[in-house]
């Protein structure tokens, strides 16, 4: 996919879903991984944390919980947990995305902590064909 030049898939996986069987994960993932797809963490802080396998998978991604990051404007220890990921993933070489933005000011707070990209109703709700 590299040499195509186009821009890599992501596949996107729940952080639940890695911690089951790191080595049966790995495997599964490998053949794709070496074809150039990306990989990205979903829900990142929602109950199932394990940092060891950021140490054993290439993430590229880690997509925070939406209840941390909507949470964050109000309650310090949200904030906090927020921001370790950040200075976490930062050192890691992992790109963060905040899920769950519906409002400027929590765009503008995710935007001052670093994280990387928001998602959310901000920018649009789904819709049906």
């Amino acid at each position: 996919m590299s040499s195509s030049g186009a821009k890599p898939v992501v596949i996107e996986i729940t952080e639940r879903q890695m911690l089951g069987n790191l080595k049966e994960t790995r495997a599964m993932l490998q053949p794709l991984l070496d074809f150039g797809f990306e990989l990205a963490v979903d829900d990142f802080g929602s109950g199932y944390s394990s940092f060891l396998y950021l140490l054993d998978l290439p993430v590229k991604y880690l997509k925070i919980e939406m209840e941390l990051v909507q949470r964050a404007s109000a309650d310090p220890k949200a904030r906090a947990m927020v921001e370790s990921i950040q200075a976490m993933s930062r050192k890691l070489g992992i790109r963060t995305i905040a899920e769950g933005i519906e409002t400027p000011g929590t765009r503008d707070l995710m935007r001052d902590i670093g994280v990387d990209w928001g998602q959310g109703y901000l920018w649009g709700r789904p819709e049906l064909e």
